[in-house]
Order: structure tokens, then sequence, then C-alpha cells
């Protein structure tokens, strides 16, 4: 028969039984519990991205719309600005109007506008301006010099002593260009025609240097049909060389003539050269070509007369007396006193 001992359970065994129940119940309510926290956790990160992720879509949008109102503003600041321009501008423009108008104003309620010492005074600026256009422009020294006499006529027809030494320095003006002579562009254009008029006296032919009896026979026997000429003689022979030269040597005269007026100086050193060029090949030696040689070379080493210093002082301390405010004195005639009846 069974012992009745070894049937019923032992009871360590039946503790171990309960402990690891316990403790298997124990586990898995930890694991419950932590994967409840983990999902909490998990869905509250979730919310909290949503959230975060709402708040840059709306700092997002807020910042482009602070954006387009800045650049609105940015835009409604560079309207402003132009606007502020054009009004300073216009402004700007009614001041210097009002100045005008005022200067206007001023000049018709100066009583000396009107008198004839004032008319004087204008006229000798206008003669003074002419005749240094004269000068510089047209090279007319005889016309300046009319011009410069009107001037001093009309300038000793003011009865002013503020103006004496204005006087004086026309004066001194007129000598400085009465001492011009004719002009340098006149004398050059003089020298230039003369040598034009001795070119045209050269002789054509060369000058035997030897008496015919004193040559050789047989170059008196062939002077007829042969003329004999050294090799380093460069006179042209040919009739079509020698006027296709004359041609060229006509244009250039013409063209040193046009520099002169024109005030070019290299121009017309250059056509004096040409011009000298042509005198071997068109003429024979003789004294006649010399000698416009020698001119040509003076002409070509005289350099322009400089320009006297006291040409436009005048005009210089008239404009500047009158931006200094020169007001003539206009004449006043003395009242009348009544007569009394005796």
């Amino acid at each position: 028969m069974n012992d009745p001992s070894s049937l019923s359970p032992r009871p360590g065994h039946r503790t171990r039984l309960v402990v690891a129940a316990l403790a298997v119940l124990v586990v898995g309510i930890g694991a419950w519990r932590g994967w409840s926290w983990w999902q909490a956790r998990s869905a509250q990160q979730q919310t909290a991205q949503s959230v975060a992720a709402q708040r840059l879509e709306a700092l997002e949008s807020r910042t482009d719309a602070l954006r387009r109102d800045q650049r609105a503003q940015a835009q409604r600041l560079l309207d402003a600005a132009a606007t502020n321009r054009v009004l300073r501008d216009e402004v700007l423009g009614l001041g210097q109007r009002g100045a005008l108008l005022e200067e206007s104003v001023a000049k018709l309620s100066d009583p000396t506008r009107h008198g004839a010492q004032a008319l004087r005074l204008d006229e000798v600026e206008l003669l003074l301006s002419q005749a240094a256009q004269r000068l510089d422009i047209a090279h007319d020294v005889a016309g300046a010099r009319r011009a410069y006499a009107l001037a001093a006529g009309a300038l000793d027809g003011i009865d002013d002593h503020r103006l004496l030494n204005l006087k004086q320095t026309l004066a001194q003006e007129r000598i400085a260009v009465d001492a011009l002579g004719a002009g340098p562009h006149a004398d050059a254009l003089g020298r230039l025609g003369a040598i034009a008029a001795a070119l045209s006296g050269l002789p054509r032919e060369r000058i035997a240097t030897m008496d015919t009896p004193s040559r050789p026979a047989w170059q008196r026997w062939l002077a007829p049909l042969v003329d004999v000429r050294a090799t380093r003689d460069t006179t042209l022979v040919a009739p079509d060389a020698r006027t296709a030269a004359d041609a060229a040597l006509q244009i250039d005269i013409g063209l040193a003539r046009a520099a002169v007026e024109r005030d070019d100086d290299a121009g017309y050193r250059a056509s004096l050269a040409r011009i000298d060029a042509w005198l071997p090949q068109l003429w024979p030696d003789s004294p006649e070509r010399r000698r416009v040689h020698a001119q040509l070379r003076t002409l070509q080493a005289t350099s322009a007369p400089a320009r006297p210093n006291e040409l436009g002082s005048t005009l210089q301390q008239l404009r500047a007396l009158r931006n200094a405010g020169l007001r003539l004195q206009v004449p006043t005639t003395p009242a009348e006193t009544p007569e009394v009846a005796p």
C-alpha cells in the first residue's frame, strides 16, 4: 500500500508555486503599467510635436505677414521720399523764381538803369566784348581797333571819378592793340602771298655757268639736240610730272593759308616744308630759288608772337566793377528857386 505522506504535496513546493505565481503576476502588472506609461508618453510626445508644428506654422505665417507688411512699408517710404524730393525741387524752383523776380524788380526800380550814363556803360561793355571776339575768333585787328576807339569815346562821355582806372586800362589796351600792327595772321598770309608771287617768277631754264666758247666742242655740237644735265639734278623734265607737281604745290600753298586761318601751327609748318620740298623738283638752282628757300626757312623758324597781357583787361575790370555793385551817379539838376515878386 502507498504511504499517505507521499501523496500529499509538500508545503515548500506549494510556497514556491505561489511565489512564482505572484512574481509572474507582479511582472505582468509592471509590464502592463510600463507599456501603458510608454503609450501615454508617446501620445504626449506626438501631441507636443503636433502642437509645436502648429505653432511653427503659425509663426511662419506671421513672419511672412510681417515681411509683406515690411515690404509694403518700405515701398510706402520710397514713395514718400520720391514725393518729398519732387516737392523739394518744386520749392527750390519757386525760390529761384522768386529770386529772379526780385532781381528783375530791383533792376527795374534802379533809376540808373534808365539813365544815359548807364546806357553808355552797357555800350562800352558791348564794344569791348565785340573787340575781344574780333581778336579771338576773326583775328580782325583793324576791326578790334575801331571797336576800342568807339568804346573809348563812349567811356569818355561818362563823368564819374570811379571810372578813372578803367579809362587808363583802356588806353593801355589800345596801345597794345596798336603795337600788333596788321596782326600775326595777316603778316603770315602776306609773307606766304609774297612767296607764292616769287615762285611764279622763278626761271624754269637752267642758267649756264660757263661761256659757250669755253665748253667742249662735243657739247656745243650736241647742244641743239641733247640737254646735258648733272646726275644730282632732281628737276622734273616730263611735262605731265611738272603739271602734277605744280598742282600739288598750289594745293600745299592753299593748305598753308587754311592752317593760318584756323591757328594750326603744326599743319602750317608741315605745308611750308612740303612747299620747300617742291622747289628743287620744279625749278633749277638759281639765286632766286635760293632766296625763296631762305624765306621759307625763315617762316618755318618764326613762331607766333605772344598775346599781350593787356588784351581783355578792360572788359574784366568793367565786369568786376559792375558785379561789385557799381551804380552811376544820376546827374541832378538844381532846383529852381521861385522868384518873389516885389
